[in-house]
């Protein structure tokens, strides 16, 4: 019996990278897990599809179903928690982790963009909460983690980039600092019903299948970027204890708790919150 058995959980953008690490770390540990992404099938050059990340689940044990769902679109996402109920039953476990970016100058990046990138990274993360609350209030508990990231605050200076990178995703950034905000109001509202609500950001980059641009730039500073089960296992604590409105960093995070990293099958123990990333990793 895994720290999740008998739950379901619904996670964003899990075809790949970090949402699908999620999926199989709490897979692993016994829950069904039910992932959504923007579509089925290939998605421009990306590597995976909806599919097999399912297929990757079920292959290893786990019990898992796909939802393909383009959640900046309001009217697509409006039932995607019962949708997710249809196929385990109640959810007990939303991991919003689906983001969105247009990378422009703050002086340059549209209200298209904007409203785009709002819709996407606050408002869906807000309205499939809302969908889970009253199921989550009947049973007495219940886990929501939003995903945020360290754009959420304004880089420091000297840059550890160039200008124009720290420049660039400002409006990014700004979604992310609302998304805080917003989970530590509804944290406070909701945890006297047993319902955990958290932020969860990588310290840097995390490394996952298909990003070159990140092995680039760890190979130049390997501080910069971490391995995807240090998010998962991050993850996995924010959606089993009984943590209530933090907003933390997931290196930081294990290492304040003296937690271990395992693998995304939880069978071994990789490390601690020190583990570096493994650049020559494919998987």
């Amino acid at each position: 019996m895994g720290l999740l058995a008998n739950k379901t959980a619904l996670i964003t953008g899990a075809s790949r990278g970090i949402g699908l690490a999620i999926a199989r770390r709490f897979a692993a540990e016994g829950a069904c897990v039910v992932l959504c992404a923007s579509r089925w099938g290939a998605h421009g050059n990306l590597p995976g599809t909806l599919e097999q990340a399912v297929q990757l689940i079920q292959d290893a044990g786990g019990s898992a179903a796909g939802i393909a769902c383009d959640l900046s679109q309001a009217e697509a996402r409006a039932d995607l928690v019962q949708q997710a109920a249809s196929h385990f039953g109640p959810v007990d476990i939303i991991v919003n982790n689906a983001a969105a970016s247009k990378m422009r100058l703050p002086s340059e990046t549209t209200t298209r963009d904007r409203s785009w990138m709002f819709d996407v990274n606050v408002n869906a993360p807000i309205d499939l909460a809302q969908q889970a609350l009253p199921g989550m209030r009947e049973s007495g508990s219940g886990w929501i983690l939003n995903i945020s990231s360290s754009t959420a605050l304004q880089p420091v200076v000297p840059y550890r980039d160039s200008q124009v990178a720290a420049h660039i995703i400002c409006a990014y950034g700004a979604t992310k600092a609302a998304l805080d905000r917003y989970t530590q109001g509804l944290a406070h509202e909701v945890a006297g019903a047993g319902i955990y609500v958290n932020t969860l950001a990588p310290e840097n980059i995390v490394l996952t299948a298909g990003a070159d641009y990140v092995r680039d730039i760890a190979r130049r500073s390997p501080d910069m970027a971490e391995p995807v089960e240090v998010m998962a296992e991050a993850a996995l604590e924010l959606c089993s204890g009984q943590h209530v409105g933090r907003v933390t960093y997931s290196r930081r995070f294990l290492h304040s708790l003296g937690l271990p990293v395992k693998s995304l099958d939880g069978r071994s123990v990789l490390g601690d919150a020190f583990l570096p990333a493994d650049l020559e990793a494919t998987a």
